[in-house]
C-alpha cells in the first residue's frame, strides 16, 4: 500500500486561531474529522485545538507565517510528517486597513496583497492538482461583500476581496466536473477583532451594518461547501449590498462607499497633512456651491 493510500485526508483552516476561521474549524470538527490548524498565534492555535477536540475532531496544529516564501513547503512537509492529505483547504487569513492609499504605509498595504492574494493563490494551487487526481475535496476562501466593489479609504483589501471572489469562480467552474468544489464565502462585517485591527470598525458604513456571528458566517460556509456552491453570501443584508453594488452606477456608488467610510478627522487624501473637511472637502463645498 503506498504511502498515499495510507495518508488520512484532513481539513486544512489556514488563518484558525480566530474568528471565521477558528469557527469553520469548530463546525468541521463535528463531523468527526482530522483538521490541521495553521496560524502565527501559538496562544491562538491552542485555544482552537482544544474546541475542535471538545468538538469530537482530531487537532493538528502548525504554527506557521503563510507570508513566508517556503510556507506551502512547510504545511506541505508538515502534513506528510503526521500520516496526512490536504482534502479540503480553507484559506481564511487576511487582514485590511482603513484609510486614504496615500496616506497609509506603502509596505502594510503591500502586506494585504501579499496575504491576502499572493498566500491565498500559492496555497491554492498547490493542493488542487492532488484533489483533483482524487476527484474529491475542495477550497473554501473566504472573500467578502467588499470583493463587488470598489471601497475607497479600503482600496486594498475591497480590490484583494476582488480577487479572491474572481478567482475563486473562475477555479470553480474550471473544476466543476472533477468532483472538487471551489466556494468563495463572501459575508458582511462580522464580530470579530478584525473590524479594530484593521480601523474599519471606526467607519460609519461599518456602524450601519448590521453584523453577523461568526458560528454564523462558519455554519453557512460548510454547508454551502458541501453543497456544492460557487459563492456563499451569509445574511440578507449582505445579499442586498452586493444588488445595490450591481445595481448603482459608479458616480453614485464611490461617492457613497468613500463617504461613509472616512472619518471628519482622517487626514486629507491629497497629502497636505491637514484634515479632509479643511483642504480638499472644503474646497469641495466651496466648488459645489458656486455659481
Amino acid at each position: 500500500m503506498s504511502l498515499q493510500e495510507e495518508a488520512r485526508f484532513a481539513v486544512v483552516v489556514v488563518g484558525a486561531s480566530r474568528g471565521i476561521g477558528r469557527a469553520i474549524a469548530k463546525v468541521v470538527a463535528r463531523e468527526k474529522a482530522v483538521v490541521v490548524l495553521v496560524a502565527r498565534s501559538s496562544e491562538g492555535l491552542a485555544a482552537a485545538a482544544a474546541d475542535v477536540r471538545d468538538a469530537g475532531g482530531e487537532a493538528y496544529t502548525l504554527e506557521l507565517d503563510i507570508v513566508a516564501s517556503d510556507a506551502s513547503t512547510r504545511l506541505r512537509d508538515f502534513l506528510s510528517a503526521n500520516g496526512l492529505v490536504c482534502d479540503v483547504l480553507v484559506n481564511s487569513a487576511g487582514y485590511g486597513l482603513r484609510g486614504a492609499a496615500m496616506n497609509l504605509s506603502v509596505e502594510d498595504q503591500l502586506g494585504i496583497v501579499d496575504l491576502n492574494i499572493r498566500a491565498l493563490t500559492d496555497l491554492t494551487l498547490r493542493f488542487l492538482p492532488q484533489m483533483a487526481a482524487r476527484r474529491r475535496g475542495g477550497v473554501i476562501n473566504l472573500g467578502s461583500i467588499a470583493g463587488f466593489l470598489p471601497g475607497p479609504n479600503m482600496a486594498l483589501y475591497y480590490a484583494s476581496k476582488s480577487f479572491v471572489r474572481s478567482f475563486s469562480e473562475a477555479l470553480h467552474q474550471e473544476l466543476r466536473a472533477t468532483g472538487v468544489t471551489i466556494t468563495c464565502v463572501a459575508p458582511g462585517p462580522v464580530s470579530t477583532d478584525f473590524l479594530e485591527r484593521s480601523g474599519a470598525g471606526r467607519a460609519t458604513l461599518f456602524k450601519i451594518l448590521p453584523k453577523l456571528n461568526s458560528a454564523y458566517v462558519a455554519e453557512r460556509a460548510w454547508r454551502g461547501f458541501k453543497s456544492g456552491r460557487r459563492l456563499v453570501v451569509p445574511g440578507i443584508s449582505a445579499k442586498l449590498v452586493i444588488i445595490s453594488a450591481k445595481l448603482l452606477p459608479s458616480a453614485v456608488l464611490l461617492p457613497v462607499v468613500g463617504r461613509l467610510q472616512r472619518r471628519s478627522g482622517d487626514p486629507c487624501p491629497c497629502g497636505s497633512g491637514k484634515k479632509f473637511k479643511e483642504c480638499c472637502g472644503a474646497r469641495r463645498r466651496q466648488t459645489v456651491g458656486s455659481h
